[in-house]
C-alpha cells in the first residue's frame, strides 16, 4: 500500500507542476501532507516536517549564504573575464549561444557545485537570451545537463556516496568512467549544438547591432525550442536595453554580468563588447581596484570547499561576510546589496524547505523504502548477471524521484548484494549508478535546480517538461558508453 500511495504522490506532484495547476512551493508542502493523512500517519506530520527540515537545513544555509556571496561577486565585477570571453565566442548567433551555455557550465561545474554553476551560467547568459528572444528553457536544460554530467566528480557527491555505501575507493569507482564520462559531455554539447540550430533557423543570425536595435517583448516560456515566436518560446523583457539593466541590477546578480572591472582587459575589446552587457558597465558596485583579492578570496574558497577544510555552509557564510565588508565598509552599503540579493534568497530558501516537507514524508512514512523494495524485488532472477545494466538504468528513475542519500545508501547496497550473488564486481555496480547523474540534476528534490529555473525566471514545469527526455538520452549515451568501453 504504501509503494502505491508513494508513486501516487510523486505522479501527483509532477503532474500539478507540469500542468500549473499549483506551483511548485504549495505543491511541496500540500501534496505530501495530504497523502500522509491517507495513510494514517496525519499524527505524525509535525515530526515528519520537523526532521525534513533538519535535514534540509545546512543546504538552505548554504544557499542563502552562497547566492549572497556569487551575487556580490557578480557586482563587484569578478566574473566579467569569463563572460567577455563567451560574449566573444557568441556574438550575436543563437547556436553559439546554446554551446556556450553548455560549455560555461560544464567548466563552472568544476568547483563540485550546482548552485555556483547554475549562478555564475545564469548570470553570464541570461542577457544574451533575453535580448535575441530566445527559449530560456533552452538554457536551463543545457546548463543543468551539463552539470548533472559533471557531478559524477569525485568531490561532486554521488561517486563518494557511492564510494562510502559500498566501502570501495572513489578513484576506484571515477578514473575507469571518465570515457563514458566524456561521451556523456559530448552528448551534451551535441544536443546543445542541435538546439541551437533550432534556434538559429526559429530567430535568424543578427549582428549585435541589429541584436541591440530590437525590441524586447513579454513573452511565455514554452517547453519547446522550435516553435515559432508565436509559441512563445522565449521570455524577453519589458524594455529596451536600458531596461534590461536595470532588471539586471534589481536581480541581485541573476541576470547578467557587466564587463568592466577586468583589470587586464583590451580597451579595444571593451569598446566592442560593452554594449552588449546584461548590467550597467558604469555600475556603482563594481570595485576594480579589488579585484585580485575578491579573485583571491574565490579560489581559496573553493579549494576550501574542495578540500573539505569546514563544511561548505559555514565556508559561504564566513566568506559572505569578508566579501561584504571588504568590498563595501559601509553599512547602507553592505544593507542595499543583501537586499538586492534578497528575493533569490528567498525564492531558493522557501523552495528548499518546502522541499523538506515532501522529503520528510517520503522518508518519514516508510514510503520510499517500501518503493525502493519493490523495485529491486521486481528485477527478474534472469538478470542477476547484469545486475550492472539493471543498476544503471535505474539509477535514472530513482535518482530521480529519490535523494542521493536515499538512493545510494538505501537502494544501491540492496543492488550491490543482488549483483554479487551472480558474480558482479561492486565496482561495476557503483559506475553503473552513475549514469542516471544527468537526470538527477533537475529532479525536484534537488535545491540547486531551484536556483537555476528561479534566476532564470522560468517555470519549474516548462523545465521539467523540455529537459527530462533530453537528460534522459544523455544518461543513456553514459551507460551505453560504459558498456561498450566495457567499464560495467
Amino acid at each position: 500500500m504504501l509503494t502505491i500511495l508513494g508513486f501516487a504522490m510523486i505522479a501527483t506532484f509532477l503532474v500539478l507542476i507540469m500542468t500549473k495547476k499549483m506551483s511548485p512551493i504549495a505543491a511541496l508542502v500540500l501534496i505530501p501532507a495530504l497523502f500522509c493523512v491517507a495513510v494514517g500517519q496525519g499524527a505524525q506530520l509535525g515530526d515528519y516536517v520537523i526532521e525534513g527540515v533538519g535535514n534540509l537545513a545546512p543546504t538552505a544555509a548554504m544557499l542563502m549564504f552562497a547566492i549572497v556571496y556569487f551575487g556580490v561577486m557578480i557586482d563587484v565585477g569578478l566574473f566579467d573575464p569569463i563572460v567577455r570571453g563567451i560574449l566573444k565566442f557568441c556574438r550575436a548567433d543563437p547556436m553559439r549561444i546554446v554551446v556556450g551555455t553548455a560549455v560555461l557550465a560544464a567548466i563552472v561545474s568544476l568547483d563540485g557545485d550546482g548552485s555556483t554553476t547554475f549562478m555564475i551560467t545564469v548570470s553570464a547568459m541570461y542577457p544574451l537570451y533575453k535580448r535575441l528572444k530566445m527559449s530560456l528553457v533552452v538554457m536551463t536544460g543545457v546548463a543543468a545537463t551539463a552539470n548533472g554530467v559533471m557531478n559524477t566528480l569525485p568531490w561532486g557527491g554521488p561517486t563518494a556516496r557511492a564510494a562510502t555505501a559500498l566501502k570501495l575507493d572513489a578513484s576506484e569507482i571515477f578514473v575507469p568512467m571518465i570515457p563514458a564520462l566524456a561521451m556523456g559531455l559530448l552528448a551534451v554539447f551535441v544536443l546543445a549544438y542541435v538546439l541551437g540550430l533550432r534556434e538559429r533557423k526559429r530567430l535568424g543570425t543578427l549582428t549585435l547591432d541589429e541584436a541591440l536595435a530590437r525590441e524586447p517583448e513579454q513573452e511565455t516560456v514554452s517547453a519547446g525550442a522550435g516553435s515559432t515566436r508565436g509559441g512563445s518560446t522565449g521570455t524577453a523583457g519589458t524594455g529596451g536595453e536600458d531596461r534590461l539593466r536595470k532588471d539586471a541590477s534589481a536581480s541581485g546578480g541573476g541576470t547578467g554580468t557587466g564587463t568592466d572591472a577586468d583589470p587586464t582587459a583590451d580597451p579595444a575589446d571593451e569598446a566592442d563588447d560593452d554594449e552588449f552587457q546584461g548590467l550597467d558597465p558604469n555600475r556603482s558596485t563594481l570595485r576594480p581596484k579589488l579585484y585580485w583579492f575578491n579573485a583571491g578570496l574565490t579560489a581559496a574558497l573553493l579549494t576550501a570547499m574542495i578540500m573539505e577544510l569546514m563544511p561548505i555552509p559555514v565556508l559561504f557564510l564566513l566568506g559572505a561576510a569578508l566579501a561584504l565588508t571588504v568590498n563595501f565598509p559601509h553599512m547602507p552599503d553592505q544593507r542595499a546589496r543583501i537586499a538586492a540579493h534578497a528575493d533569490n534568497v528567498l525564492n531558493v530558501s522557501g523552495m528548499v524547505f518546502a522541499a523538506a516537507v515532501f522529503t520528510g514524508v517520503l522518508t518519514g512514512t516508510g514510503m520510499v523504502e517500501n518503493m525502493a523494495d519493490w523495485v529491486v524485488g521486481a528485477v527478474p532472477d534472469a538478470m542477476g548477471p547484469h545486475m550492472a545494466i539493471v543498476t544503471g538504468l535505474l539509477s535514472l528513475p530513482l535518482t530521480y524521484f529519490m535523494s542521493n542519500d536515499g538512493f545510494y545508501f538505501g537502494v544501491l547496497p540492496v543492488l550491490a548484494e543482488a549483483g554479487a550473488a551472480h558474480g558482479v564486481s561492486p565496482l561495476e555496480i557503483a559506475r553503473a549508478s552513475l549514469a542516471g547523474q544527468a537526470l538527477h540534476m533537475s529532479s525536484p528534490l534537488v535545491p540547486a535546480v531551484y536556483v537555476l529555473v528561479g534566476m532564470a525566471k522560468v517555470e519549474f514545469g516548462d523545465h521539467t517538461r523540455f529537459t527530462v527526455k533530453w537528460a534522459v538520452l544523455t544518461s543513456l549515451v553514459v551507460l551505453g558508453a560504459g558498456i561498450l568501453f566495457g567499464i560495467m
